[in-house]
């Protein structure tokens, strides 16, 4: 009895700690188990319109504000063949990408400073 009572002490705290991280959080987002895309309003119209030639993952891999995902839809009309969008239709997908595939704070490294750049051998220069 002893025994099981100094396991217990001594595994509870690991057993607690294990139970609350299996818990949902109470803010997670619900993800579409096909697509994986966040279940938030305009979802679908995401699914229909961008799924059809890339993955749901290419969208999930990038970030931007609604001017980046503006840009981007431009970009797939005017060089990869994406149909014109309703107006209704765009925005709606555009909010939905810039609220759940928002800009990230540092999504690369800082730039390395001028002085950590290696001698350029044909800058003129010299």
């Amino acid at each position: 009895m002893k025994s099981l009572m100094a396991d217990t002490l001594r595994f509870g705290p690991l057993i607690f700690a294990v139970a609350v991280m299996l818990l949902p959080s109470a803010n997670a987002q619900e993800s579409d188990r096909v697509t994986g895309l966040i279940k938030e309003e305009g979802w679908q119209l995401v699914q229909a319109n961008c799924t059809e030639c890339h993955t749901a993952q290419i969208i999930m891999q990038n970030s931007g504000n609604r001017e980046v995902w503006k840009s981007r839809i431009a970009w797939m009309q005017n060089t990869q063949g994406l149909g014109e969008l309703d107006n209704d239709v765009e925005n709606s997908i555009v909010n939905y990408l810039s609220t759940n595939y928002g800009q990230k704070d540092a999504s690369r490294r800082a730039g390395l400073s001028a002085h950590l750049f290696p001698d350029n051998p044909y800058s003129e220069a010299k």
